[in-house]
């Protein structure tokens, strides 16, 4: 027995010893604007972020994170940290949002950066390894962003995930391992997983059709044909449309003046339409023809798709309609564990969250008078009756998401 608890203990040692935490950042306090820096690149008009808990927390101090603070404007922040690469290792990124301001249109997730970023001149178009994160843009954009560059080229994943859309404190995480495969979790709990290769388009497809290959001439596909032997029955033809037998010419109708008088058409109850001979079974029929596929010649796997040879910057280049999310626990690991464990007080924290909303609410519907109370009663019905025909259209500026 003691054997065995040695046995962990080393394992456990020397698992400690290999997992590395490359940037932790609660902004726990305001020595982070000395790390984080802004972005001076021209043409765009930039908002700020200020550190705050937000309107409603569960714990003020602990919960305090960045907030973006200014509507309709860019937000380009970054700082950069010591170099590291994934080689036989796992990559954890993740971090906390809470669109405390119930987003309507903004994006909130991270870039990760290689050593080539430049945090002043950082903007859409910096080269960047991995951008992943939520993304809300009226009802018919809420999603997880996952994209990698692989070979100098982003790639979106080609599945959807879903992102939280509510107005309290949500973690995302994306691990990435050096078995190619990955898995996106919200809250702890995983939402996506699957192979690097099948959900990426970064490599080209093992098989093409056949460029030799053509439908052979006689291949007969249809399924059924009219049957030669069915003939059109004698009293099938008869007009779409006849003259009405219960109508009867106008007493004050003149023909000299109203000109002949013709009894209105209404449609033939006897009309059948087009005729069509019945089908049958095609006794040629072959099937539909699959086009033959062969390997692709350009195709070759690789088994480190998931290496990044060098990672050491991360950064919040977003466009936001109207501001209020706060971004915090920005973690970059090796260690999944290490990142579970960093979750652990996270459902207590929502709670509180709610609990704190739920207060301000009550709140500011007691101090309310009874006109105010009315005034927002009949808009919320003015709502519910405009809001499926009268959504407001945002004009959302390029995303660069590639």
């Amino acid at each position: 027995m003691k054997f065995y608890l040695l046995v962990f203990v080393i394992f456990a040692y020397v698992y400690a010893t290999q997992a590395d935490v490359y940037l932790e950042e609660k902004f726990s306090d305001d020595t982070w604007e000395k790390n984080w820096i802004y972005s001076k690149h021209p043409g765009k008009e930039f908002g700020s972020f200020v550190r705050t808990a937000g309107k409603f927390f569960n714990d003020e101090e602990e919960d305090k994170g960045i907030q973006t603070s200014t509507d309709a404007r860019f937000y380009a922040l970054s700082r950069k940290f010591k170099p590291f690469a994934t080689e036989g290792k796992d990559l954890v990124i993740q971090f906390t949002v809470k669109h405390e301001q119930n987003i309507d249109c903004g994006g909130g997730y991270v870039k990760v950066f290689d050593c080539s970023l430049e945090p002043e001149d950082m903007h859409g178009e910096s080269p960047y390894r991995i951008m992943f994160g939520p993304d809300i843009c009226g009802p018919g954009t809420k999603k997880v962003h996952v994209i990698l560059n692989y070979k100098d080229k982003n790639h979106l994943i080609n599945k959807d995930i879903r992102c939280k859309d509510d107005v309290y404190t949500h973690a995302y995480t994306l691990i990435i391992k050096p078995d190619n495969t990955y898995e996106v979790q919200i809250d702890g709990e995983k939402v996506e997983s699957g192979e690097l290769e099948a959900d990426w388009d970064l490599l080209p497809p093992k098989k093409i059709k056949d460029p030799e290959a053509k439908k052979p001439e006689d291949w007969d596909d249809r399924a059924t044909i009219p049957d030669p032997d069915d003939s059109k029955p004698d009293d099938w033809d008869k007009p779409e449309h006849i003259p009405d037998p219960d109508a009867s010419k106008p007493d004050d109708w003149d023909d000299e003046m109203d000109g002949e008088w013709e009894p209105p058409m209404i449609d033939n109850p006897e009309y059948k339409g087009e005729w069509q001979p019945k089908q049958i079974d095609n006794p040629a029929y072959k099937g539909p023809w699959v086009h033959p596929e062969i390997d692709n010649p350009e195709y070759s796997p690789d088994p480190d798709l998931y290496k990044q040879k060098e990672i050491c910057g991360i950064g919040f280049d977003l466009w936001q309609v109207k501001s209020g999310t706060i971004f915090d626990n920005v973690l970059i690991t090796d260690d999944v564990e290490y990142a579970k464990n960093a979750l652990a007080s996270l459902k207590e924290k929502q709670e509180g969250e709610k609990k704190a909303k739920e207060a301000i609410d009550k709140a500011e519907k007691d101090a309310a008078t009874p006109e105010e109370t009315k005034d927002d009663s009949d808009e919320d019905e003015d709502d519910d009756d405009t809001d499926e025909e009268h959504v407001p259209q945002v004009e959302e500026p390029d995303h660069d998401e590639l």
